[in-house]
């Protein structure tokens, strides 16, 4: 039965946050890959920003819940009883009809762009399990472990996607720091393995090898994304996700061991073979990021699925520093675009 959190909310209104992320290797955390070749022991590496997105919850009226995001013009509200999981908000009124819970407006804010393909959504979907679970528990109910959180949160997302949700952007936004995830979704005790690559030490020095820029053009990964899945299961593209797979399975010792140029190199790798097997994953001006980058040798490539969205380099301190310059320059030109200054985040959702 469905419950009322209206007159709890009054008293106190409850806020989640968690970090974005970057990735490589992604998309090799989507089940049709990874589950038909599990092995070749398909992995991802992703790294958690402070680029935190946060989640609100306060009162709105019996029966209602009320949904809000900085970067879209229009709220929704809708009873709960008769809420869509395919709107704009879909997703978290299907996380919020999951607990039963109603009588609340929820406001999401985030440190970076809307649509900046750093896994905002899902990474909002973790914040709001996160507050829902604390509701849960002030009403007397269950509340998730960490563990649990990722659970439901890629689950929900994967329904209301219709398969074709990984799980790499939501486990950042749960633990955070720079892992390395091995997808083994034939295992029925758990559908990864997160292996830790740097501690507290080698992430604050990652960051400063680390450059991001938001290329001022949103982008929408699910369309994307069913591209390049039906693109692997043709056969058409599946070789080359291979190679991409072994690339980063090269890049995770090398980010372990704080071999900046290196990792540069490796990253530079995957970029190559990314341009073979999903060429719609660069726009102009994110061509022209990835190309600077590679001219002075670091390495670079789109964040999540691209095709807008964000771009990010890795390389030797002196030569992230030419680029910052160089990117400034370039971003000055586009409507919308900037650097986005930020740091490896070691805490997840909180």
């Amino acid at each position: 039965m469905p419950s009322s959190v209206r007159h709890m909310l009054q008293r106190k209104p409850i806020e989640a946050s968690a970090p974005c992320r970057l990735d490589a290797g992604g998309t090799w955390d989507i089940k049709a890959l990874a589950l038909p070749l599990e092995g070749i022991e398909p992995v991802t590496i992703n790294i958690a920003l402070s680029l935190r997105t946060r989640v609100i919850l306060s009162a709105y009226k019996e029966g209602w819940v009320r949904i809000s995001s900085d970067g879209f013009s229009r709220d929704e509200s809708h009873p709960l009883a008769s809420a869509p999981f395919n709107s704009t908000f879909g997703l978290f009124f299907a996380a919020i009809s999951h607990f039963g819970l109603h009588g609340m407006d929820l406001r999401i804010k985030s440190d970076s762009p809307a649509k900046a393909a750093l896994g905002g959504s899902s990474t909002a979907l973790i914040a709001l399990i996160k507050a829902l679970s604390k509701l849960a528990g002030l009403l007397g109910k269950k509340t998730l472990s960490l563990r649990e959180i990722l659970h439901v949160g890629y689950h929900l997302e994967d329904g209301v996607s219709l398969g074709g949700c990984g799980i790499q952007d939501q486990a950042a936004a749960a633990y955070g720091g720079v892992n390395l995830w091995k997808w083994r979704y034939g295992d029925k005790g758990s559908p990864y393995q997160r292996v830790r690559l740097l501690d507290a030490g080698g992430q604050k020095e990652m960051s400063k090898h680390l450059l991001l820029a938001y290329s001022g053009r949103s982008h929408t990964s699910l369309r994307t994304n069913r591209s390049w899945i039906n693109d692997f299961l043709s056969g058409e593209t599946r070789n080359g996700w291979i190679e991409v797979n072994e690339v980063v399975k090269a890049l995770a010792p090398a980010i372990k061991q704080r071999a900046w140029g290196e990792a540069a190199r490796l990253l530079r790798d995957e970029m190559a073979l990314r341009r073979k097997i999903t060429p719609d994953a660069l726009i102009p001006v994110t061509e022209t990021l990835v190309t600077q980058a590679e001219k002075i040798g670091c390495g670079a490539r789109f964040a999540g699925a691209g095709a807008g969205g964000s771009a990010w380099a890795l390389g030797e301190l002196d030569r992230i520093g030419r680029l910052r310059g160089i990117w400034e320059t370039t971003l000055k030109s586009v409507k919308g675009a900037s650097l986005l200054h930020c740091r490896i985040e070691s805490v997840g959702v909180r």
